[in-house]
């Protein structure tokens, strides 16, 4: 038994060649017996042929009582007593069925197909009349009943069966069928009659564009347009849509009635809602590019673009893009009352955020309607009224517009009123002081020719902002303008003087450059090394040797750059010393027979290398190796150095290699 088990262990080896089951699958194909057919069974006498039908019966009668409610074997067992011309026995099996389930249409349909295809009319005719009497809501057996009638030729019969049907008020489609009826038997009069009982029973658009376009496909145009004054009529505001003023326009225009189209087209325009009549406005827009003139078609434009506005600003008020658009077409058109309502139902839009980005769009709206009752209505109190309601509106505590107050301060000027502009301008930098105003109240009456106000302002301004280089250039620029050159002087010793400016580079080199364009060298020397006691700036010391270059001698710029490459080497900023080196020798190659001097500069240029170095997160941890650009200057101790060890490494690993190799 031991031997046993373990030669069967050994055989559940994989074999050697594997047998995949398509290969399985494909054998048993090809391997497949053919079917054995039952052999085709020859009757030759009427013993045999009854006894066949004896067996076959019980053989469908058992089925039936074992699945009684199955009507498969029902229709089956009907079809094959059909085709043994026992009709009766099938009408019997039909009826039996119908008493188990006298709501399956399939068996309706079978049982009456069987009488008419044998060509059992009454027999059919019967059986149409109790499926239709039993299931009134199956279109499908009216339908196949009236066109049996109508094949046979028995229209009045056939005729019969729809009224039967309209008299449960079915869709629209049984009524179009009963009118096609009515219309193959040439019958207008009774087309008519059926389409009014049809508008009755389906009191919709549907039914009268029906109506309308069989009347106007007889010729009867007196009776079509009558059909659509009557939909206009006897159909609610809710149950008319556009389409139906759509077909009523376009037969007026086939009809060459150009006016009333136009006039149906207007009036449909008036009493429909805008967002539900974007077709008509195409429809409208097709009609006037067809048969109207200029004026007429961009009437219909601008009609359909409010429409579209309308939508646009019904789904989203505050779109003030939407806002600027809607009101341009407006003052395109010049219609000021229109203009005027635009506008106040976008500045009624307030942001809800009371924060200046969501502001800056939708103060332009103020701006604009402000500048059309100036401009275009020519109305003065109008426009100031628009401003001042502006500035009652902004949240001056939290935020402000100084284009409003100097849009309004600009306006009083226009108006003469020197006084309130001036008024307007003191109240905005008494509530909301910012740099803009200050300047626009400053251009004013420097205009004027105020110049003592302006002292006052520049004054008023610097003791709000000392900080502020922009403010102090200005006053200082103006002193100059008007030739008080000690005065600008003093302004800029002031300004200089402040311990905190915003931008001290360009209050000293405004101030530089004002003693330059006067030619007080001298001044202009003590400037610069004033400015290098507090900055040592590589550009600094380069812009001061220019000036020495430009209005001095040679000498003195090289003096210059000296000073600033022995600075920069003893604070070791070899990156400046690079940029001074590169400025001092472009100085040297513009003079003329300065091969010495620029060779010295050219001694003094380093080299780069490119160096490793630790490179650190915030929280000290180490990101890893990172390069970096260094550079070794000739007359740098350190970096000689540094390239001595870096030639002792290189020889110390070329050696270390040969050792290896050999």
């Amino acid at each position: 038994m031991s031997s046993g088990k373990k030669s069967a262990v050994k055989n559940r080896a994989p074999a050697p060649i594997q047998i995949t089951a398509e290969q399985i699958l494909r054998e048993a194909q090809d391997r497949k017996e053919a079917a054995v057919k039952p052999s085709r069974r020859r009757i030759t006498d009427i013993e045999e042929l009854d006894e066949y039908r004896m067996s076959k019966r019980k053989t469908f009668e058992d089925q039936i009582r074992r699945q009684r409610e199955h009507m498969g074997n029902w229709i089956k067992y009907a079809q094959w007593e059909e085709a043994q011309h026992e009709f009766e026995r099938a009408r019997s099996i039909y009826e039996r069925a119908l008493d188990v389930d006298y709501k399956n249409v399939s068996l309706w349909l079978k049982y009456a197909e069987m009488e008419m295809k044998n060509k059992f009319i009454n027999h059919a005719r019967n059986v149409w009349d109790r499926a239709v009497s039993l299931l009134p809501r199956i279109a499908q057996f009216w339908y196949k009943y009236a066109f049996m009638e109508e094949m046979v030729g028995n229209i009045d019969a056939a005729r019969a069966v729809f009224e039967r049907w309209m008299e449960w008020q079915p869709d629209d489609q049984a009524w179009y069928s009963y009118i096609k009826l009515e219309t193959r038997a040439n019958e207008p009069t009774r087309v008519r009659a059926i389409y009014e009982r049809y508008i009755m029973c389906h009191i919709a658009e549907r039914s009268y564009l029906k109506y309308a376009k069989w009347e106007e496909k007889c010729k009867e145009l007196a009776r079509a347009r009558g059909i659509y004054e009557r939909a206009l009529v006897e159909l609610r505001e809710d149950e008319r849509s556009e389409k139906i003023y759509i077909a009523f326009a376009a037969f007026e225009e086939r009809c060459k009635e150009m006016d009333r189209a136009r006039a149906i087209y207007k009036y449909a325009l008036d009493i429909l809602p805008k967002e539900d009549a974007v077709g008509l406005y195409n429809a409208f827009i097709s009609f006037e590019k067809q048969h109207g003139d200029r004026k007429r078609i961009d009437n219909v434009v601008v009609a359909k673009r409010r429409v579209h506005y309308e939508t646009q600003l019904a789904a989203n008020p505050l779109d003030y893009d939407s806002w600027f658009e809607y009101a341009q077409l407006e003052e395109n058109e010049e219609n000021e009352g229109l203009v005027r309502e635009v506008y106040e139902r976008a500045i009624a839009n307030v942001p809800p955020i009371a924060e200046k980005q969501y502001w800056r769009r939708y103060i332009y709206l103020w701006i604009k309607y402000a500048v059309y009752m100036e401009l275009d209505a020519d109305s003065k109190d109008e426009a100031r009224q628009v401003y001042e309601q502006c500035l009652k509106l902004i949240p001056h505590s939290t935020f402000t517009f100084s284009k409003i107050w100097i849009l309004l301060a600009k306006f009083l000027l226009r108006q003469r009123d020197v006084t309130g502009s001036r008024k307007t301008l003191g109240e905005a930098l008494g509530r909301c002081p910012t740099p803009k105003l200050y300047r626009s109240y400053i251009n004013l009456e420097r205009m004027m020719g105020e110049i003592d106000r302006c002292r006052t302002l520049f004054e008023k301004w610097l003791m709000f902002t000392p900080h502020n280089c922009a403010a102090w250039k200005q006053y200082a620029d103006m002193e100059k303008s008007i030739s008080e050159i000690a005065r600008a002087r003093a302004i800029y010793e002031l300004a200089v003087g402040q311990s905190v400016l915003d931008k001290p580079e360009m209050i000293w080199k405004a101030f530089i450059d004002f003693e330059v364009e006067l030619g007080e060298w001298d001044n202009t020397r003590q400037l610069y090394e004033r400015l290098l006691e507090r900055t040592k700036h590589v550009k600094v010391w380069t812009s001061f040797a220019q000036f020495e270059g430009s209005h001095g001698d040679a000498e003195s710029a090289r003096d210059i750059f000296t000073r600033a490459y022995n600075c920069l080497k003893e604070e070791e900023k070899n990156e400046d010393r690079v940029m001074l080196l590169e400025s001092w020798l472009e100085y040297e190659k513009e003079l003329p027979t300065n091969t010495k001097h620029i060779q010295v500069v050219q001694k003094k240029m380093p080299r780069r290398v490119q160096k490793q170095r630790m490179a650190y997160a915030e929280d000290g941890t180490e990101l890893g190796m990172e390069e970096y650009t260094d550079y070794l200057f000739p007359d740098d101790e350190k970096s000689q150095m540094n390239l001595k060890l870096m030639e002792a490494a290189q020889r110390w690993n070329l050696k270390r290699t040969r050792e290896q190799s050999s």
